[in-house]
């Protein structure tokens, strides 16, 4: 029998122990910018980090479904909200050191969340460490949409409210997984999906950047900068993960 459900930012949580968890206890980063929250599993846990140890985590979520207020009551200093699309509320943050990307999985958004980080680091000096879930099936190649008005037409793929099924590429005429999102019709291709993003951004940045993956829960891709001192922990994490 044919489930209908949404993967959401639960999956991104699942990486929490084993990946972002030990990333951010050994990096220490003082700003962490999360885009996709939704319900908040890993964005509470990232603001328990902040409040500990004296740092601020930055939430870009445009329809949040947790009590802004009482998180702010909460945690203070330590949270800030922004109720807006990734593309909009990027260039108006100063720096981060550590980026969490889970918001609309497409090549427009993605990839132009790489090029406004890029654009921060150019300013600052230092490029952050950018974490972004669904880089495997079934978004690594295909573009999926919250708002398909959000995106610039000449950018978005043909796409239908009709949901998925491993090991097969076309959408199922019902159920399935995500059908209650704008799936684009077809896989691969040029500017299709997050992976196909994260490929395009790193050859052309002059940054000299690498890339560490996560095949697990749909994929997790980790970009660090080659002059990290962070490389031989982070190649640890992803080897003895299990993931």
């Amino acid at each position: 029998m044919q489930e209908d459900f949404f993967w959401g930012e639960m999956d991104l949580n699942r990486f929490w122990e084993k990946a972002i968890k030990p990333i951010i206890l050994s990096t220490k980063p003082k700003i962490i910018v999360e885009i996709g929250s939704l319900s908040g599993e890993s964005t509470f846990k990232l603001l328990d980090y902040c409040k500990y140890c004296g740092a601020q985590t930055i939430i870009i979520e445009p329809m949040p479904l947790f009590d802004v207020h009482a998180l702010q009551q909460n945690y203070g200093n330590a949270a800030k909200v922004m109720q807006m699309f990734s593309l909009e509320a990027l260039p108006k943050i100063d720096k981060y050191d550590l980026l969490l990307i889970d918001g609309d999985h497409n090549w427009y958004t993605v990839y132009n969340e790489l090029k406004l980080a890029e654009k921060m680091a150019e300013r600052t000096g230092r490029f952050p460490i950018i974490v972004l879930h669904d880089t495997d099936w079934p978004y690594g190649r295909r573009d999926m949409y919250y708002f398909p008005e959000s995106i610039p037409e000449e950018m978005r793929k043909p796409c239908a409210l009709r949901g998925l099924e491993p090991g097969r590429s076309e959408l199922l005429e019902s159920g399935g997984m995500n059908c209650t999102v704008y799936n684009a019709l077809y896989e691969y291709g040029e500017q299709n999906g997050v992976l196909t993003a994260v490929e395009d951004f790193m050859r052309e940045s002059h940054f000299k950047l690498k890339y560490y993956q996560l095949y697990s829960n749909n994929g997790l891709g980790i970009i660090v900068p080659d002059d990290s001192p962070h490389h031989s922990i982070i190649n640890y994490i992803v080897a003895t993960s299990g993931l």
